[in-house]
């Protein structure tokens, strides 16, 4: 057990922390931990500059969660998200890292739910806080002391916060604590304007960078298939029907993950195993062997367990759960496409991760192509192929061998050689599915949230349009409406900064917002018909860059 917690134990955190660590499968410390929790824990200021997706959120939860006082029943540390889903995500990885520590509470706090409920949990003691600067202003002017005992204040991704206009916000939060709390910043840029937020409200900060590297893997075929994350090994399972593999790696983020898909594979007939850090060495070594010489076709293992792992005959790679950043998933995918050989790396992408997706492409600088999962005709293809590749072999000198021994076979049963041959098929496919309709009913092979390509394509000769029509609303679809704001593109407004206020602050699921246009002196929005007037009411003090939304119905006669 030592082993696997060994890098977190180094910090000296409370011993209940650690176990929640190990609790969770998670081996050792990614760089940008390693380098920010001793800085944090010893209650320094900090400033540290990394993506998403890199491990950031344990940085600064395990020192915070290190120094909080369960007897004090008072918000003790406010960390700042700048969407409710990174709050909700934020407030989670709290909830798990303070499971074993009795008395410690979390809220979170945003936009799009009840205000009385997100007050009374921080007035009856929650000593983490995790909230929107919106909704959080909210409750400042309802209970102005409500962060007075404050000690510890995180703004997660502040780039941004002040991309969807959370300026005039943070100051006010800033102004509500207390002068001797300990700030900590987290950006993945760290523009003029963060840089005055540091100057301004931190002291004597430490730096923190981890260095993306931009790194080419172009000998290696990418591609990313969408799924949720309950149908991972549902897909891993229908991907392996119809991918031509060798040998093959699979890397998921957790011990406990390698043993049950490695158990999956095995209940279905592939020849795998397990590999993470609670394996001895020796045990190691031996499963390495096996996927060496043949034995072994598929490895389930973790980064730290796969280290150094040179297999030439891996053919596949897939990123069954997301790495923790790009250097990462260049590594893994790594270890295909060896010695000239090609390569070919798959990734399992839920809804909630494709920004990371977004962040590998940008490092790599290469575009991993949208795949889906393969078809039940796919299927019955690729099962037809590899039982006519086993057979071909046995079929030139089958009847000098063994035709006196099938005539008495059909004597003996009393049936043809086709009825035989039949029979010898299925014993020799273990009952497999051999037809469209049996393997339809066998698992669902689509996932319930159709994948982008579902999407009917779009006609690539669009006709010419005149600029009137360009600007001219488009036509709404049955159940929205579509309303005006005054804030255009000479406000310094895009699309994304409307999108992330009203998904913010509205509480509406991203589906729910349809066409964003906007102009040079004013921006449409189509909203959800159903509820508008309590939508906007909702919406009345949002600010984006600074400035009231003012959303409004918009009459197009």
């Amino acid at each position: 057990m030592t082993q696997e917690i060994g890098g977190f134990a180094a910090f000296n955190l409370n011993p209940n922390i650690l176990a929640a660590v190990t609790a969770t499968g998670y081996e050792e410390p990614s760089a940008i931990q390693q380098q920010s929790i001793p800085i944090i824990m010893a209650g320094h200021d900090m400033i540290g500059q990394a993506q998403t997706g890199t491990g950031k959120t344990a940085a600064f939860a395990l020192p915070i969660l290190h120094r909080i006082d369960p007897a004090k029943r008072e918000p003790q540390a406010l960390i700042l998200a700048p969407t409710r889903e990174l709050a909700l995500q934020v407030a989670t990885a709290f909830e798990t890292y303070a499971k074993q520590m009795p008395g410690v509470t979390v809220v979170a706090v945003y936009g799009g739910a009840p205000m009385g409920p997100q007050l009374k949990a921080i007035r009856n003691g929650a000593q983490i806080v995790v909230a929107t600067p919106g909704r959080l202003c909210d409750h400042l002017r309802r209970d102005e002391k409500v962060l007075a005992t404050v000690n510890h204040l995180v703004l997660d991704e502040a780039d941004e916060m002040l991309k969807l206009g959370f300026m005039d916000d943070l100051e006010v939060i800033f102004k509500a604590l207390p002068a001797t709390r300990q700030t900590v910043l987290f950006s993945a840029t760290l523009p003029q304007s963060i840089r005055a937020i540091a100057e301004r409200h931190l002291r004597d900060p430490q730096h923190v960078k981890i260095q993306t590297k931009t790194q080419t893997v172009t000998a290696i075929e990418q591609a990313h298939l969408l799924v949720h994350a309950d149908q991972k090994t549902s897909a891993v399972l229908s991907l392996l029907e119809v991918e031509d593999f060798d040998a093959l790696i699979m890397f998921v983020r957790t011990k406990q993950a390698t043993l049950d898909l490695a158990s999956a594979l095995e209940a279905k007939g592939y020849k795998a195993a397990a590999l993470n850090g609670d394996i001895a060495q020796n045990q190691r070594e031996r499963v390495i062997d096996s996927l060496k010489d043949g034995r072994l076709d598929i490895v389930v293992a973790t980064d730290v367990a796969a280290r150094g792992l040179d297999v030439p005959r891996i053919t596949h790679v897939f990123n069954v759960d997301m790495p923790y950043d790009p250097e990462s998933y260049v590594h893994r995918i790594g270890r295909t496409g060896r010695a000239g050989r090609e390569g070919r790396a798959l990734l399992l992408v839920t809804p909630r991760e494709r920004r990371m997706l977004q962040v590998i492409e940008r490092v790599t600088g290469q575009k991993v192509a949208e795949v889906r999962l393969p078809d039940a005709q796919a299927v019955l293809d690729a099962r037809i192929k590899k039982l006519t590749n086993s057979l071909s072999p046995l079929v030139a000198d089958a009847e000098s061998t063994h035709g006196e021994l099938l005539d008495r076979l059909t004597a003996d049963i009393g049936c043809s050689p086709r009825a035989l041959a039949a029979a010898l098929l299925r014993k020799a496919t273990n009952g497999q599915a051999l037809t469209l309709a049996a393997i339809e009913k066998e698992r669902p092979l689509v996932p319930n949230n159709a994948p982008r390509g579902d999407r009917p394509e779009r006609s690539g000769d669009r006709p010419e349009r005149s600029d009137r029509e360009r600007r001219a609303p488009v036509p709404l679809a049955e159940g929205r409406a579509r309303c005006r704001t005054a804030l255009g593109a000479r406000d310094g407004i895009a699309a994304k900064n409307l999108l992330g206020a009203i998904l913010n602050e509205g509480g509406l699921a991203r589906e729910a917002i349809g066409r964003i246009q906007v102009r040079d002196s004013f921006s449409l929005v189509e909203l959800p018909e159903d509820g508008l007037e309590r939508l906007l009411t909702k919406l009345k003090d949002t600010r984006v860059a600074g400035k009231q939304l003012k959303l409004r119905r918009y009459r197009e006669d």
